[in-house]
């Protein structure tokens, strides 16, 4: 029986190439695979004829965008995950849901390696390689440009000789990718990290300064999970939609920076993430409402470690999965509504009200109706300070 190497395809021309590419080199049949996650673009039976075309023996095509909403960008929102404070992990968390559909491929259809179009400079061979050694050892990974010398100009020259159905003279500066929970853009003139981005960098948001007039939202959360928009129902899904062409047309979400990858090398990396910086923005403040101080603080603790772990990779790692569990039981009070203003950039907290909230007016106001007791604080604060107190004397002691 031949050999089945799953590959995980885009339709465009490098893992087109691929597939005949594998197959002269290993002698495996390829089965394509091509998972939706809201990165647009051509549709699903379009990619599945071209990889049927490239040579595959098999191709599949999967509608994951419910799927990826709903079970990897929302463990996201609900984490507040920004690598490095910034980065919303937007191609990070798209690759376990692909691995997720290439792994079940795999064993549907009897293959006994995955292959990716990764190079071996970047992050994401070890978010796919990692994964699927972790939801199946037994399986073998292979990285075509990394592993079998597949070049961008060998692509081009192996698709024109074989009359491959697919584009070979775009010359797209730039190498993007993209789903509904924002858009990544790197190389070209961007490798100078003194070079300012221009326009056509830019897909998701318009320019902030040329914004309309300010746009005003209110989100609804119940135990974290945004589930209105202005008083409309809402998916997690069609939220992020929304979102996404509400705050872009504003410009929000615009993030450009230099990141510490993986494998150990500083990346200048230009994001666009208008509906998750919305709702990351939301969330927290939301949060700030209805967490307890001493759980807040320890969240944004597990919030900085769980975005870390899926960044390099470690997804269904034992350690992100507990992680998952402290995340969520954080969100039991996580109810209610915030009113965000998006203009000129920035989504920014006008309002918050919840059933669950911590606020207590009568205690924080300063006028009438105060009911926090004074007179207890100076003992309070005598007590609090008193470590720092005995501490200062005995440092005045010992300096004489």
């Amino acid at each position: 029986m031949t050999d089945r190497v799953v590959l995980a395809y885009s339709g465009g021309l490098d893992t087109s190439v691929a597939i005949g590419w594998i197959a002269e080199r290993t002698g495996a049949e390829v089965v394509a695979v091509a998972v939706d996650v809201g990165q647009g673009g051509e549709d699903l039976q379009t990619i599945r004829d071209r990889a049927l075309a490239c040579g595959a023996v098999e191709a599949e095509v999967a509608d994951a965008r419910d799927e990826f909403a709903d079970e990897y960008c929302l463990p996201a929102l609900q984490a507040n995950a920004l690598y490095m404070d910034r980065y919303p992990l937007v191609s990070a968390i798209s690759r376990p849901v692909i691995v997720k559909h290439l792994v079940a491929a795999a064993r549907q259809h009897g293959a006994s390696v995955v292959a990716h179009g990764c190079t071996g400079k970047g992050n994401d061979q070890v978010r796919f390689e990692v994964g699927i050694q972790s939801l199946a050892p037994e399986l073998a990974c292979i990285a075509p440009v990394r592993d079998l010398a597949l070049t961008r100009d060998k692509a081009i020259e192996f698709a024109s000789s074989r009359e491959l159905p697919i584009e070979t003279t775009k010359n797209n500066p730039f190498s993007i990718d993209q789903n509904v929970w924002g858009r990544a853009v790197e190389t070209g003139f961007l490798e100078d990290i003194w070079n300012a981005p221009t326009k056509d960098v830019y897909s998701y948001t318009s320019e902030p300064g040329q914004s309309p007039g300010p746009d005003e939202v209110v989100v609804t959360f119940e135990r974290g999970v945004p589930v209105a928009l202005d008083g409309r129902p809402v998916t997690m899904l069609q939220a992020i939609t929304e979102l996404n062409a509400r705050a872009g047309e504003q410009g929000v979400g615009r993030i450009d920076m230099v990141e510490d990858r993986l494998v150990g090398i500083k990346s200048r990396e230009v994001y666009e993430a208008p509906g998750a910086i919305a709702l990351l923005t939301a969330h927290e403040e939301l949060e700030n409402v209805t967490l307890e101080r001493d759980l807040a603080r320890f969240k944004r603790t597990v919030s900085q470690r769980w975005s870390e772990l899926v960044y390099d990779g470690l997804w269904f790692s034992p350690l992100k999965r507990a992680l998952d569990g402290f995340v969520a039981d954080s969100q039991e009070h996580v109810n209610g509504e915030v009113r965000l203003v998006l203009h000129g950039g920035r989504a920014v907290v006008t309002g918050r009200r919840s059933d669950t909230s911590l606020y207590d007016f009568s205690l924080a106001t300063y006028d009438s109706g105060d009911t926090f007791d004074q007179s207890l604080a100076k003992g309070f604060v005598d007590i609090w300070g008193l470590p720092s107190k005995i501490a200062a004397g005995r440092d005045q002691r010992a300096r004489g």
